[in-house]
């Protein structure tokens, strides 16, 4: 039966330069079966189902799907879902509560840029040594280029480790052969006085994405990191993308109470009817 269906183009400013995810309405009746057939046809990092919340507390509920397999969260999704079901009511509003496996997520809309609240981080601290030169070797660098590492998991299974330089980070060759199962990224400085001030690369093969264009929830849980150790004291941008040919640019903020928001750009330019 025909379904309402939008793709959604999150964190570029720039028109199919940003991260996509196909969402799916009325999804009541899919199965697990179903809706993993559709992501993996789909071909995106994820394609999302919306349904009714469960909760007078949310707006809506999702279900979010990797080639791969079930995600109990993601940030771009989140964003992009919420852009969707706002247009699909025909009214926007200044907040969304999205109901996901990880919990209540708050979507807020600020001057027209959507932004998540970071969700809590279900493991934190530093990554195992031997970890940590697994995911060094399959990089190809040194471990002395490792400036600091964290887990950064709010669901996806995220580690980071963090270089010097945004120009370390973009040159990775990463050999993800050898880390079949990680959920990992690297981030890196700008040079001061740079739009942004950071570069970032997620690489997701458990997930059956090589690596992510965008990521929210990766750029969720280093965000928490900084903020929490005072390696940035204000709001800032971080890029990504740039070798898959990509713009992406993430804006991050936290609030006095510590409450950490990635937000972003987001565009429909898909929309119809998904045949299911």
């Amino acid at each position: 039966m025909p379904r309402p269906f939008a793709q959604v183009d999150v964190f570029s400013p720039v028109s199919f330069l940003g991260n996509p995810v196909a969402v799916i309405f009325d999804a009541d009746d899919l199965d697990d079966e179903a809706m993993q057939r559709i992501a993996r046809w789909t071909n995106l990092s994820e394609t999302t189902f919306v349904l009714p919340p469960t909760t007078p507390e949310a707006d809506y509920r999702l279900r979010i799907f990797t080639p791969g397999g079930e995600l109990p969260f993601a940030g771009h999704p989140t964003l992009g879902s919420a852009h969707a079901w706002l247009e699909h009511r025909g009214a926007m509003s200044d907040r969304v509560v999205q109901e996901c496996t990880a919990g209540l997520v708050e979507v807020r809309n600020r001057r027209g840029m959507l932004s998540f609240a970071a969700p809590p981080t279900a493991r934190s601290g530093e990554i195992e040594a031997e970890y940590l030169t697994e995911i060094v070797q399959a990089f190809g660098i040194k471990r002395e280029q490792v400036l600091d590492h964290q887990w950064v998991d709010n669901g996806p299974g995220w580690a980071v480790i963090r270089l010097a330089t945004a120009q370390e980070v973009i040159d990775l060759e990463p050999d993800l052969g050898q880390i079949p199962h990680a959920m990992v990224g690297a981030i890196g400085a700008h040079p001061d006085g740079s739009e942004h001030a950071f570069e970032m690369r997620t690489f997701a093969p458990r997930a059956g994405v090589p690596e992510d264009p965008v990521c929210g929830s990766m750029n969720a849980g280093v965000g928490q990191w900084l903020f929490r150790t005072g390696s940035v004291s204000g709001g800032y941008r971080v890029s990504q993308g740039r070798r898959l040919g990509r713009a992406g640019d993430v804006t991050i903020t936290a609030d006095p109470d510590g409450t950490v928001w990635v937000g972003g750009a987001t565009h429909t330019l898909f929309r119809g009817s998904a045949v299911i």
